[in-house]
């Protein structure tokens, strides 16, 4: 079976979502990004349980500048990737505050997502900031799944693409 999936990537900016679609689309990390201007999108086929999924990831712009843009980004996406960092507290909030109620708003709510707390491999240095209890707790209020990621070292990421696309193709079929 093949499947076609647009995905999103959104979350507040600066909380490393070019870094998470670089490291799997490349699996490459730089430290030096510049920052989404409005959407960039790859594509990536995955091997799935009973086929290929062909996806299509749009990584969105973070910035609060480019939200009268957002909305047409979300328009035929399957699925979202939801994305805060694990040291930064407030944006852990500014996803519940305002991502998550955004994607809701522009998305089917059966939609599935996966929340990823990204940059774990900054927590030995800076020390835990987000309460990871807490993003477990929301994700699975809302029928999701949570995991915790590193585009630095790859930890992850292409778990959370995978779980993603699974629950994808389970609801397409």
């Amino acid at each position: 079976m093949e499947y076609r999936f647009k995905i999103i990537l959104i979350g507040p900016g600066a909380v490393g979502k070019t870094s998470i679609l670089m490291r799997f689309i490349h699996n490459k990390f730089s430290k030096s990004y510049k920052m989404t201007i409005g959407v960039d999108f790859l594509n990536k086929e995955l091997k799935i349980d009973d086929g290929i999924a062909r996806l299509t990831i749009w990584d969105v712009a973070g910035q609060k500048r480019f939200r009268f843009m957002r909305k047409n980004f979300y328009s035929g996406a399957a699925g979202a990737l939801l994305v805060f960092d694990l040291t930064r507290e407030n944006t852990f909030q500014e996803v519940i505050r305002r991502w998550y109620p955004e994607m809701t708003q522009f998305l089917d709510k059966d939609v599935p997502f996966i929340l990823i707390g990204n940059k774990v491999d900054l927590i030995e240095e800076i020390g835990s900031v987000t309460d990871s209890e807490n993003a477990k707790k929301f994700a699975k209020s809302k029928g999701s799944f949570y995991i915790e990621t590193s585009a630095k070292t790859g930890q992850n990421v292409e778990d959370a693409f995978m779980e993603l696309t699974r629950r994808i193709a389970d609801q397409a079929s």
